[in-house]
C-alpha cells in the first residue's frame, strides 16, 4: 500500500511522496529497493556513487536488506548524515551502527568514510566532512525524532538560525539542553544547504506517533520548530520519499 500526497508548499519547499506500507517487512524491502535503484542508476552514469546514512534505532533492518543488493559495492562510497562526537569504534556512534548493520554481505566492499578519527579535533573533522561533500551524494537516508529533529538539527538548539542559513555542507553542533540529543550534545551534522544538494532522499519513520509528528510539522511549516522540514528544500524536481509503516 502506498500513498502519494502532494505537499502543501511552504516557501521553496519541494514535493514529496508518502509511502504507507502494510507492515515492517514490506517497509524494509521497499526502502532498500528504492535506495539500491538510485545507486544502480548512479553507477550506470558515473564511475562511483556516494551514499549517506543516518544512525538511530529505525534504519537497521533497511541497512541489512540493502547490504544484500547485488551492486558493484566496491564503487560505492558511504558517508554519514551526522555523527555524535564519538570515535567510530564506540557502540553509541553512528559509524558503529553502519559497520554492524550495513557493511556486511555484498556491501562489505563499500568504502566507508567515518567522520571522527583518533587525534582529530572537531574542527578538523568538520573540514574533512566538507571536503568529502564536494562530491555530491546520490542518495541519503534520514530519520526523525518525536521532537521533529532530523540529522542533528534539533528544535531550540543554540545557533539553529545560523546553522539553517549556513553555506557549508557540514557544521559542528552544540545541542546542549535539547532532550533529543540525550547525552551526546556535541555532534557534526549536514546543514540544509548540504541536504538540498542531494537529489534523492528517504525519510524512514515508523508508528502512528511519528506520522502525526510529520503531519504536524507540515501543517506548521516552521523549520525552526520542526527541523525535519529542511528535508523538503531541494535544488531538484523531487526531493523526498517518506517511507512509513505502523
Amino acid at each position: 500500500m502506498a500513498d502519494r500526497t502532494p505537499l502543501p508548499t511552504t516557501g521553496a519547499a519541494a514535493p514529496y511522496a508518502f509511502h504507507a506500507h502494510a507492515n515492517g517487512e514490506v517497509w524494509t524491502w521497499a526502502a532498500a529497493v528504492s535506495i539500491a535503484a538510485e545507486l544502480r542508476r548512479e553507477l550506470i552514469q558515473h564511475p562511483r556513487a556516494r551514499l549517506l546514512l543516518s544512525g538511530g534505532g529505525t534504519p537497521g533492518p533497511v541497512y541489512r536488506a540493502l547490504s544484500q543488493a547485488p551492486l558493484d559495492w566496491d564503487r560505492v562510497d558511504v558517508g554519514l548524515v551526522d555523527e555524535r562526537w564519538l570515535l567510530p569504534d564506540d557502540p553509541d556512534s553512528n559509524a558503529w551502527l553502519v559497520h554492524r548493520e550495513f557493511l556486511r554481505d555484498h556491501a562489505a566492499t563499500a568504502r566507508f568514510e567515518p567522520m571522527t578519527q583518533p587525534g582529530r579535533n572537531i574542527e578538523g573533522a568538520v573540514a574533512t566532512a566538507n571536503a568529502h561533500a564536494r562530491r555530491q551524494a546520490a542518495v541519503a537516508v534520514f530519520g526523525m525524532g518525536e521532537d521533529g529533529h532530523t540529522a542533528s538539527l534539533f528544535p531550540g538548539m543554540d545557533g539553529l538560525d545560523r546553522i539553517l542559513a549556513s553555506p557549508r555542507d557540514y557544521v559542528a553542533i552544540d545541542a546542549k539542553g535539547c532532550p533529543g540529543a540525550r547525552q551526546w550534545p556535541r555532534r557534526i551534522s549536514l546543514t540544509p544547504n548540504g541536504i538540498a544538494r542531494i537529489p534523492h532522499r528517504l525519510l524512514l519513520i515508523q508508528g502512528e506517533r511519528k506520522r502525526a509528528v510529520f503531519e504536524q510539522a507540515l501543517a506548521s511549516g516552521d523549520p525552526h520548530r520542526w527541523p525535519v522540514l529542511v528535508l523538503l528544500e531541494s535544488r531538484h524536481a523531487t526531493a523526498l520519499d517518506v517511507h512509513w509503516c505502523v
